[in-house]
């Protein structure tokens, strides 16, 4: 090994450009799906324009570069000073779709600013709530949430709402081109090696893609021809609105994550440099992702976390070198301003995204239930969580239970991610703490 080359796995380090390049493409092929997915989700869900598609992907693209770039030079306190790839995280994606279906995309933006302002408080103080969030806590809400995202992955499979209102939902086409999909990403995930295991969405998304174009009549280029060459994110285009229980809810969807921050940064502390993370560097990532929070409710980039696929990246191939992280954030950066990039990018049909992002729900939901088996599962602990999720899950399947409640009320507890998170904080406070093995 020569001296360029361990200049890859040091955090200063110089390595040569030539060296860099492929290592910082290789982190931005495993989250570039990942990161376009959400507000593609978001903007079909809420029947945006065509044109607004594009914004919102390409904003996702600018706020991911921004947040990695933040995250791996810090100004005043904000950013952790380690290599990380941030984008929009699909575990808000609930409280997204609950919100804007409610109010529409300027509430989202509207939360977002307020959430992300108040998220870097948790930051300054994440030292002495940390203890307030065990992994019963955390893991219930992670899991609560993966529930929460398979009518979405099941409707995108069945072709979207565009489907059923022409009557063409579930058809055997879509059926097909989802469970290749589906085929696809697993068999890369489960039997692929390096770049083509931490890759297994993109090619599935890719594989699904071109069966499309050559089933005919799925995909349209018409967007990608009208679009333009370069534009830049244009501030407020989405607006802004406040509601208080909207911002509730994005709240604790910030607390969760800020929880999500501190695992993924403690695995690349470890994984990367053998170390653990001090809480200078917890409460600066945490910090980072609010202000950056904020800045994306401007530009219309939703909200951002730490890719869990590119720091398995970091733990398994060492590679540590800011340069290559500083690519990484050009990259996105560069794509933001691209539209033709965001206009190809919506064309990617819904089965195709259903039967991709089945995978990523699934991983949500067995994240949560790995976080759940860091403490025993004694009867106190198993009690309180079923009882969380069985009142936030059993709620939100009959809604008409809350229907002499007042309408903020009900818009609150209408969110199974919110009656669990809400029950399961008062049951861990509540009930005398109890570390006996499981029973």
């Amino acid at each position: 090994m020569n001296q360029r080359t361990t200049e890859l796995f040091r955090l200063n380090g110089k390595p040569g450009w030539g060296q860099a390049f492929p290592m910082a493409m290789q982190h931005v092929l495993a989250m570039l799906v990942g990161n376009i997915t959400p507000p593609m989700l978001i903007a079909t869900t809420l029947s945006l324009s065509a044109a607004d598609k594009i914004l919102l992907t390409q904003a996702a693209m600018t706020i991911g570069g921004i947040t990695t770039l933040l995250q791996l030079f810090p100004v005043l306190g904000f950013g952790m000073g380690l290599p990380s790839v941030m984008g929009v995280a699909f575990a808000y994606m609930p409280i997204l779709t609950m919100i804007g279906t409610q109010y529409g995309i300027a509430a989202i933006f509207g939360s977002q600013l307020v959430a992300g302002f108040l998220s870097i408080f948790i930051g300054m103080f994440i030292g002495k709530i940390r203890r307030f969030f065990p992994p019963i806590v955390s893991g219930t809400v992670v899991l609560c949430i993966g529930l929460s995202l398979y009518k979405t992955a099941i409707t995108y499979m069945g072709g979207g709402s565009a489907a059923q209102s022409a009557g063409t939902f579930g058809s055997a086409q879509f059926w097909i081109l989802a469970l290749v999909t589906l085929a696809v990403t697993l068999g890369c995930s489960l039997f692929g090696k390096g770049y083509v295991r931490v890759s297994g969405m993109l090619i599935g998304i890719a594989a699904g893609y071109v069966l499309a174009l050559f089933m005919g009549g799925i995909i349209s280029f018409e967007e990608v021809k009208t679009a333009a060459w370069v534009s830049v994110p244009v501030p407020f285009h989405f607006g802004l609105e406040f509601h208080v229980d909207a911002i509730a809810m994005m709240v604790l969807m910030y607390i969760v994550q800020a929880v999500q921050t501190i695992g993924d940064v403690s695995s690349t502390a470890m994984g990367g440099f053998g170390r653990e993370a001090t809480d200078q560097e917890l409460g600066g990532a945490i910090k980072g992702q609010g202000v950056c929070g904020m800045i994306g409710a401007c530009i219309g980039g939703l909200p951002t976390d730490p890719y869990s696929q590119n720091v398995g990246l970091i733990c398994t191939t060492k590679v540590v070198a800011k340069r290559v992280f500083l690519i990484v954030g050009l990259v996105m950066l560069a794509a933001g301003f691209l539209p033709k990039f965001g206009a190809l990018m919506t064309t990617i049909p819904q089965p195709v995204l259903g039967g991709a992002t089945v995978t990523v729900f699934a991983a949500i939901t067995m994240s949560g239930i790995q976080l759940l088996g860091e403490q025993p599962m004694n009867y106190r602990n198993k009690m309180i969580v079923g009882v969380s999720l069985a009142i936030g899950v059993g709620i939100e399947s009959v809604p008409s239970i809350l229907q002499f409640c007042p309408q903020l009320l009900r818009n609150i507890l209408g969110s199974s991610l919110m009656v669990s998170f809400l029950l399961v904080f008062l049951l861990n406070l509540l009930v005398p703490e109890d570390n006996s093995p499981e029973t």
